[in-house]
């Protein structure tokens, strides 16, 4: 059931179910989320079974506001304290320290826990609501099955879980993939998904260098987002560099079929079957319409996606991340 969440009675709502630990699908900025009362430990294993999602890959928890934040996380480092005054409410979300006996079915039972402060006016209505109904944080992770395309509409989350779960829309994401996650919880910030908030701005803020998974020995600690093979349509995805791409249609010529191409290049092919969508030149504007087109894409029956891979530059480490784990399920 779609609710316009603009609504007052429909938020009202929303807040109802959740605080009698039902689901909910919530618009943020970055992708639609599928929410949970994030103390109600019962409530947030129903997202685990309603996605089909292994236990111990822990959720993120969405609070109202920076005061949320000392509910759920143990210390809070300065550095990390920084970034939360410049970018929150926003996509950024931080692994902090967990509380002992706080959101421990959200966090997958791991020591840390994922919170961001959405900076959608419908989540920041419905946390409103919820806080003033002793519901002080939502986990909500995508509103999709584990490890397929993330929504950005409410349509999408109701195409995934059908008309029994309550969804508010609150229109398109603006964003359009998830948020970018800084690890805080080993004394200097690390990135553990790269998203719109670029590596410059979280550095400057924090005072210190981002560092890399990769240079550090020791383990990742369990964060959202981080399967090799994640984000994928039904049809098999592979990025390709354009001339690739341009060789590949030129062999299949008027044979194409059933194949989708999202790409910033412009191609030609003899075939009058090809599914064709042009890759903005910019970052941004890509991610907005990423996991839309992925989805247009499946809906139109292809069977093979070919995008073209993204530029090297920083702006667009967001949308190859997500291209890279689309095309790891293939």
């Amino acid at each position: 059931m779609i609710l316009d969440g603009a609504l007052p009675e429909a938020v009202a709502r929303a807040a109802d179910a959740l605080a009698a630990g039902e689901l909910v699908g919530l618009p943020t900025e970055t992708v639609y989320g599928l929410a949970a009362d994030a103390g109600n430990d019962a409530a947030v294993r129903g997202i685990f079974a309603a996605k089909g999602r292994p236990a111990d890959h822990p959720l993120i928890v969405h609070v109202a506001n920076q005061a949320g934040v000392a509910r759920f996380a143990a210390e809070v480092p300065a550095f990390a304290g920084r970034l939360i005054d410049a970018f929150w409410p926003g996509p950024l979300t931080l692994i902090l320290p967990r509380r002992p006996g706080m959101a421990e079915a959200a966090a997958g039972g791991h020591p840390t826990v994922g919170l961001r402060c959405p900076a959608h006016p419908v989540a920041h209505a419905l946390l409103a609501a919820c806080a003033a109904r002793g519901v002080h944080g939502l986990a909500a992770p995508s509103a999709n099955r584990f490890g397929r395309v993330s929504p950005t509409t409410a349509a999408h989350v109701a195409a995934e879980f059908g008309d029994a779960l309550l969804v508010l829309d609150g229109g398109a994401c603006d964003v359009g993939i998830e948020s970018t996650i800084v690890d805080c919880s080993r004394g200097a910030p690390v990135l553990l998904r790269p998203g719109q908030l670029g590596q410059t701005d979280i550095e400057r803020v924090a005072g210190t260098r981002l560092l890399s998974k990769e240079e550090l020995s020791a383990p990742d600690p369990q964060a959202p987002g981080m399967l090799l093979a994640h984000y994928a349509p039904n049809a098999k995805l592979r990025l390709m560099e354009a001339a690739q791409l341009r060789t590949a249609l030129d062999i299949l010529g008027p044979d194409a079929a059933h194949i989708a191409v999202y790409a910033r290049t412009p191609l030609r092919s003899a075939s009058a079957r090809l599914i064709v969508r042009r890759m903005p030149d910019d970052a941004a504007a890509t991610a907005q319409q990423l996991f839309a087109v992925l989805r247009e894409f499946d809906a139109a029956g292809a069977r093979l996606i070919w995008v073209e891979t993204p530029p090297a530059d920083a702006a667009w480490d967001g949308v190859r991340d997500r291209l890279t784990r689309a095309a790891a399920s293939a």
